[in-house]
């Protein structure tokens, strides 16, 4: 079962570079937000694997979760100064 979960785990890890490309080269600030958040919430589900993989579940879930909520409470930090200072859906015009 421990296999299973590795590779759930490696599988999960691999699978956070496509939000990745997302936050580093999305085109706007809602874009890079949204990959941000994506990658956070990934997290989360692998320090849960982790947990079952070395049979803490208990220590690994608090962990999670504390994680889980400081990534929520920063993207909503960060959505809500890009929409009052810069402009959430603000885009480069070439007009």
């Amino acid at each position: 079962m421990d296999t299973l979960f590795l590779y759930s785990g490696a599988f999960l890890a691999i699978l956070m570079f496509l939000p990745l490309y997302r936050a580093v080269f999305g085109p706007t600030i809602l874009d890079r937000l949204i990959g941000v958040n994506a990658i956070g919430s990934k997290t989360t589900v692998l320090l849960i694997i982790v947990g079952l993989i070395y049979n803490r579940v208990d220590m690994f879930v608090d962990i999670a979760l504390a994680y889980a909520l400081l990534n929520f409470i920063a993207v909503l930090a960060a959505s809500r100064y890009f929409q009052k200072k810069r402009g959430l859906y603000a885009e480069k015009r070439s007009d």
